[in-house]
């Protein structure tokens, strides 16, 4: 029920990854689940994407060309168009370093890949 509830709240997810597979299966487990997904292969084409589009959430990889995750993350924590916008970094990055300069960005959420479809959608809760 819960995961309900917030599928009401949280509606339209963007991803930014560049591997095509990422991509793919983080719409499947979303799209599953009730959620609308825009889907972005960088961090420059996910900061235009989120002004047009306003997404409720956006999932970001750190390691992507065209513009990294922690530069995506920074440039929309300080956009006020997207800086109420939750985010969540995706990456397989397990250091404990990367996940504290995604905080310190002002990243909502940490998730190490791989992940489990739940790990997904259990964050996302949080939210």
């Amino acid at each position: 029920m819960s995961a309900q509830n917030h599928a009401s709240a949280i509606r339209k997810i963007l991803i930014a990854d560049d591997s095509n597979t990422e991509r793919l299966n983080l719409s499947r487990i979303l799209e599953a689940a009730g959620y609308q997904v825009i889907a972005a292969h960088s961090g420059n084409e996910a900061k235009a994407l989120a002004e047009s589009q306003h997404p409720d959430l956006i999932m970001l990889d750190i390691i992507m060309d065209d513009g990294d995750g922690y530069q995506a993350c920074r440039a929309l924590k300080r956009n006020p168009l997207t800086q109420a916008i939750p985010i969540i970094m995706i990456s397989s990055k397990s250091n404990a370093v990367d996940q504290q300069w995604a905080e310190k960005l002002g990243a909502n959420a940490y998730i190490i890949k791989p992940y489990k479809d739940e790990d997904i959608l259990q964050q996302i809760a949080t939210l």
